[in-house]
């Protein structure tokens, strides 16, 4: 596949819905009861993205960068720092070139350089930031189920005699979503009284 090939999907009409300030979810469908394993991997982790963009849609900048202490975390570096392990999963699972702004990141010199740099990213970049990373994550899935399925070998590590397994990663990225959801339920909270499990359905969730 050409990075032309892997820019355009971040421009598939066929499944993303865009919302009001460009957080991107898609349409869902509940699996069968015998989906298989990697159809129920992909609904999951639509499903945890969906909520993700839910509880970080519809935020001023102020709110982006606010942090809840004792954390030092805030919703605008959890988006940053989930665009960059979307990326960084589907480098591993593809071989595809690491995109920007990460290509160009002197991470010895910052290596938390998503949480440290986001507070300075107008909203509607990171959003962009992160929508463009879900969905290359999405391809790089889609590219794993046609090229040898979940018992396959990533296409690149630091270490290529130490290759993890395809299963491996997406477990790893859809537990990322996990841990950081948990997080945003506490700071959305906190800043406006958002409750709830899944976006409604007119946000684009569906199923």
């Amino acid at each position: 596949m050409s990075s032309a090939q892997v820019t355009a999907l971040s421009d598939l009409p066929s499944t993303v819905t865009v919302m009001s300030d460009e957080l991107r979810t898609v349409a869902l469908t509940e699996p069968p009861p015998d989906a298989d394993e990697a159809q129920v991997l992909q609904f999951a982790l639509d499903r945890s993205r969906n909520v993700f963009a839910w509880k970080c849609g519809g935020l001023d900048e102020r709110a982006l960068r606010q942090a809840h202490p004792p954390s030092t975390m805030t919703i605008g570096g959890l988006l940053k720092h989930l665009a960059m392990v979307e990326d960084w999963t589907a480098t591993r699972l593809t071989g595809w070139r690491m995109p920007e702004p990460w290509r160009s990141v002197d991470w010895a010199a910052d290596p938390d350089y998503p949480w440290t740099s986001a507070a300075g990213d107008p909203a509607e970049e990171l959003h962009r930031l992160w929508s463009r990373a879900a969905e290359r994550g999405r391809a790089a899935l889609a590219d794993v189920i046609v090229d040898g399925g979940l018992d396959r070998l990533a296409r690149f590590d630091f270490d290529p005699n130490q290759l993890p397994g395809a299963r491996r990663l997406l477990v790893d990225l859809h537990e990322e979503y996990a841990r950081h959801v948990g997080h945003l339920d506490l700071f959305r909270e906190a800043i406006d009284g958002l409750t709830g499990e899944d976006p409604p359905r007119e946000a684009g969730s569906g199923g």
